[in-house]
């Protein structure tokens, strides 16, 4: 056999290790997420799969424990299609489980395990959980006690009247220091394997992802295992993952970053993950020495903060095992790529753009490319053999539109990115008149983002029609935080906008419109929104505005592009 060609690094080139996984995979065969698992723990049995400080999990070892817990559902009477709701950090019990969950034929709910009392009930009464597995206490959260206010006797009678589908709560503890009377996801764990069901259908949904918070806004994003299993695949393809490829990331799997980016794709190679529960800038830069990782995910907030780590501390951390680098998700600030490449030395470093509704990533800039275009979004992805071979090997192709005539724009020009293909969701959970404003007569999904495509096909972002904006890579819909703001009876209108901050690459600036004879202060407002919203929901500035003074349309309606420009100016931000 001729030796593989390598890069200047000494390392196995990009193109060897494509062909090398074009040759695996010649050809798409369709497979849920249990199959997936099930098919790696058969060719790489006592690789690892799943690594912590503490602990390692083999691919065969998480399928048995996937397989226990898959049997624990069915005794639940969980049956094909159920819906099952998981809130859970990134515990090895989150794989298990979230395997377990794919095998029993069950859809998925991961909810964000930062949300509120609120909002975990929105969100379990929306998507007819039949099934909640949840961690007792993260943080400074104690989900127990939100179901005890939610359902009170949850313990014997589920969800009650307030969540008449949901049948049972299964509760995690990381301390295993349980409340008296709870079934136990150990309990789950305890029954005789089972390998699921003889003929799955790859097309059924896996999981509903909420794309956000509470009160009448948030979005059930149906995806299907096919899906997941083919953007897992595209993004190893793309990327060039080499044999028994190592991952960190402490992006949390029940977003499809750390998810679609992470979990499921280095069973295609033969790799492990390496989760982290929080970030933590020195840990993850341990976490890469200590475990040989080859690859990180990461948003630019968290870029920014472990580079800072380096430059700051100038502690010599050994990180000559890590090839690649992707920091995706949000815009990065002049220089950060560079920095990338002076202070962690990786061979290879890609960013990107996508989207729930489109599977995770769908543009990403090559590790082949020159460095100049990092500050683009890349390419459509080329994905391989998991690409639909209709549409030239991609899973979704793009169009930009003006917003106002829905006229098709050629190159260089800006208007709204519309999504077509394999890769993008049916749409969401029981939102019948949003499904109707998601898609164009001719079935195009619209994002809402506004970008142009130049004329090598990279794309770049200019802002966004939506209202909505994202905190460290979280999405935030400003009217669940009006919503808030506006049951409070000193306040007669509140407009959330989103503004630049270096950190989090955008956070929320809240306008108050006092009523006649009241009063209020920042920090009442900020308290009312730490009680009742995730911490990324609740605005950084709170700004107040006389009525007359408010920019609107003929109609009424805030301008809330002019208020994102004067919250800009008045706090002097860049």
């Amino acid at each position: 056999m001729a030796p593989a060609s390598t890069d200047t690094s000494g390392r196995t080139s990009i193109t060897t290790r494509r062909s090398t996984l074009a040759g695996r995979y010649p050809t798409w065969t369709p497979l849920t997420i249990d199959g997936l698992l099930d098919r790696a723990a058969q060719e790489f049995p006592e690789r690892p799969y799943l690594i912590t400080d503490q602990q390692q999990w083999t691919y065969q070892q998480l399928q048995e424990w996937s397989q226990c817990i898959a049997a624990g559902l069915r005794e639940l009477g969980v049956q094909k299609g159920d819906h099952v709701a998981i809130v859970m950090a990134n515990f090895p019990e989150f794989v298990a489980t979230k395997y377990a969950i794919a095998r029993a034929g069950a859809t998925c709910i991961p909810i964000n395990f930062l949300n509120r009392r609120d909002e975990l009930g929105y969100v379990l009464r929306q998507s007819d959980a039949k099934v909640l597995i949840t961690m007792d206490k993260f943080r400074d959260l104690n989900y127990l006690k939100m179901l005890d206010e939610l359902a009170p006797h949850w313990e014997d009678t589920a969800g009650g009247e307030a969540f008449p589908m949901l049948e049972n709560v299964i509760v995690f503890s990381p301390t295993t220091e349980y409340r008296v009377g709870v079934r136990t996801l150990e309990m789950l764990s305890s029954h005789d394997p089972w390998k699921g069901y003889e003929n799955p259908d790859p097309n059924s949904v896996s999981d509903i992802l909420y794309t956000s918070g509470t009160t009448g806004s948030p979005k059930g994003v149906m995806l299907t295992h096919d899906q997941y299993t083919r953007a897992a695949y595209g993004s190893a393809y793309c990327r060039g993952f080499d044999d028994g490829w190592r991952v960190t990331y402490s992006l949390p799997m029940y977003h499809v970053f750390g998810y679609a980016e992470g979990m499921l794709t280095v069973p295609f190679v033969g790799g492990a993950i390496v989760p982290q529960l929080v970030f933590d800038p020195a840990a993850t830069l341990r976490s890469i020495e200590q475990h040989q990782c080859d690859d990180i995910l990461l948003v630019p907030t968290m870029t920014r903060l472990v580079l800072d780590e380096l430059q700051r501390t100038q502690q010599d951390y050994d990180l000559s095992s890590l090839r690649a680098v992707i920091s995706s998700g949000q815009r990065s600030s002049a220089g950060t790529f560079e920095l990338i490449f002076e202070l962690m030395q990786p061979d290879e470093v890609t960013t990107g753009y996508g989207m729930t509704e489109v599977t995770a990533t769908t543009t990403c800039t090559r590790p082949e490319d020159p460095r100049d275009v990092l500050y683009t979004q890349g390419v459509i992805r080329e994905v391989g053999c998991s690409g639909d071979q209709s549409l030239g090997g991609i899973l979704v192709e793009y169009r930009v539109v003006d917003p106002q005539t829905g006229d098709v724009l050629g190159a260089g020009n800006v208007g709204e990115l519309r999504a077509k293909g394999p890769g993008v969701t049916q749409g969401y959970y029981k939102k019948p008149e949003e499904n109707a404003a998601a898609f164009d007569d001719e079935g195009w999904f619209c994002s809402g983002d506004l970008g142009s495509f130049d004329d090598r096909g990279y794309l770049t972002l200019s802002g966004r029609l939506k209202e909505t904006y994202r905190v460290g890579g979280e999405q935030v819909m400003p009217t669940e935080i009006e919503d808030l703001l506006n049951r409070h009876p000193d306040i007669a209108q509140a407009h959330v906008v989103p503004v630049p901050d270096d950190r989090m690459g955008e956070v929320g600036a809240a306008w108050i419109v006092i009523r006649e004879g009241a009063s209020t202060t920042t920090d009442e407002l900020h308290s009312l929104c730490a009680e009742n919203l995730a911490r990324f929901k609740v605005p950084k500035y709170f700004l107040f505005i006389d009525v007359d003074d408010l920019p609107t349309t003929p109609s009424g309606r805030a301008r809330k592009f002019l208020l994102s420009e004067r919250a800009i100016s008045q706090l002097e931000l860049k």
